[in-house]
């Protein structure tokens, strides 16, 4: 029907018409012409409709259960890693797989009882529509919510108290475990341990009084220990090492669990003699002649940063391209991070291999609220 009817219905008409009014009204001002339009269970209170009406009920509550079932994985299933035949391995191997399993039949049964109740309660049309093109007058806003409301109604959802009940604690379960996998991740209080293993403040660089760390080679294998030299390395060179002490050196799994250690990757750089590089205030004699180490962790999103512009000494970080400048404290020049790169301060031991002084100064990775940088 043409926008002229339309602008002929005035408000003050509209407020006087009741929802069955305005559904009518609709239907004929959109050229639609309703074959049919049935409710479901026009004899309430049958067999088959309680039948009905379970089936929807199983779904909504399914969705609650795995959606409930998804937070307590989520929260607190052991995820820490541990190395194959370690206890706590075949736990810790079932985290990723049940947070994905027990989210996907969340939605799953959400979305089944959703599509149930819609075939099963709301009103059966079969309807043939003109098609329009423009935006929407105030008289199809107005006709189209009472559609709705209308379809609504007949579906009966307003007088099935449970299951109304059990869509609104499916949802709300589903919409909790959206909520909770969004923030969880930013609630770790970076205070509660500043000194243990796993503290934002440390990494495993960090030694114990006596204690000596070596820079370890990581080789592909892990079980391998080889520990850097500066002769292994030429100008202008790079590789990347992780922490190594002497008493992993008899113990494959704490080999291996040390090359897993995401905040511990560090890049060392043999930098071309003559050239002039800019310093840190408190951080001068954190090289050793021409080597320097960093984190090899982007400050962006903690992508590993790998990519060696050796002529222009730039470190490059492949998932966002940031750009960090190694003649200028490893400061980033380029892309969306903010933070330089920490850098670890070296030493060569009397046996002329590469040790560690001591852990980062600042926090390795991502920037977060309490960094204060």
């Amino acid at each position: 029907m043409s926008e002229r009817r339309k602008d002929e219905v005035t408000a003050e008409q509209l407020d006087e018409m009741d929802r069955a009014d305005l559904v009518r009204l609709g239907t004929s001002l959109d050229d639609v012409e309703l074959v049919s339009y049935e409710e479901r269970w026009p004899v309430r209170g049958t067999q088959a409709e309680r039948r009905a009406e379970r089936r929807v009920l199983m779904w909504f509550l399914l969705s609650a259960v795995f959606g409930l079932a998804f937070v307590g994985v989520f929260l607190w299933w052991p995820w820490d890693y541990r190395a194959p035949g370690e206890a706590g391995y075949a736990l810790r191997v079932l985290y990723t797989p049940l947070v994905g399993l027990t989210f996907g039949l969340t939605a799953l049964c959400l979305m089944f009882g959703v599509i149930s109740y819609a075939k099963k309660f709301l009103p059966h049309e079969l309807a043939a529509q003109q098609r329009h093109s423009g935006s929407s007058s105030e008289v199809d806003r107005r006709t189209v919510a009472a559609e709705f409301a209308d379809a609504g109604e007949r579906s009966g959802l307003r007088r099935r108290t449970v299951l109304r009940r059990a869509l609104g604690l499916g949802g709300g379960v589903f919409g909790m475990g959206i909520g909770v996998l969004a923030i969880a991740p930013l609630v770790r209080d970076p205070w509660k341990d500043t000194e243990g293993p796993d503290s934002l403040w440390h990494t495993a660089w960090r030694s114990s009084p006596g204690e000596k760390v070596w820079l370890r080679v990581d080789t592909g294998e892990p079980e391998e220990v080889v520990l850097l030299r500066p002769e292994d390395m030429h100008a202008g060179g790079l590789v990347t090492v992780f922490p190594f002490r002497e008493e992993e050196r008899e113990h494959a799994e704490r080999l291996a669990a040390a090359l897993r250690r995401a905040d511990s990757a560090v890049l060392v750089f043999r930098l071309r003699p003559g050239t002039k590089v800019t310093t840190r205030p408190g951080q001068e004699e954190f090289n050793y002649g021409d080597f320097y180490a960093y984190s090899k962790v982007c400050t962006h999103l903690g992508c590993p940063v790998s990519l060696y512009q050796q002529r222009d000494n730039l470190l490059l970080c492949p998932c966002h391209q940031s750009q960090f400048s190694l003649v200028g404290n490893a400061r980033p020049v380029f892309g969306p991070a903010t933070r330089p790169l920490p850098q670890l301060p070296l030493d060569v031991d009397e046996d002329g291999y590469f040790v560690a002084r001591g852990d980062f100064v600042e926090a390795v990775g991502p920037a977060f609220w309490e960094l204060g940088t």
